[in-house]
């Protein structure tokens, strides 16, 4: 039998914004023999690069004053 993680994501604020993909241990790279808070932790980190890479987000921040808001 093959370990799989599937990764998902959705955004509530941004219609659209979503992705989900499944990946086996080994593409990950992941020794299935880890123990289980280890392994937690691989698989946080490895998500959190995967969200990054999907998001693909630039930002700035602009600081200015202004006589309205908006």
């Amino acid at each position: 039998m093959v370990n799989t993680v599937t990764f998902s994501f959705s955004s509530a604020e941004y219609e659209g914004t979503e992705a989900t993909e499944t990946f086996s241990f080994e593409k990950l790279g992941i020794d299935e023999n880890m123990d289980e808070k280890a392994l937690e932790r691989e698989l946080e980190q490895i998500f959190q690069a995967w969200v990054w890479h999907k998001l693909n987000i630039s930002y700035s921040v602009i600081r200015g004053k202004s006589d309205t808001i908006q």
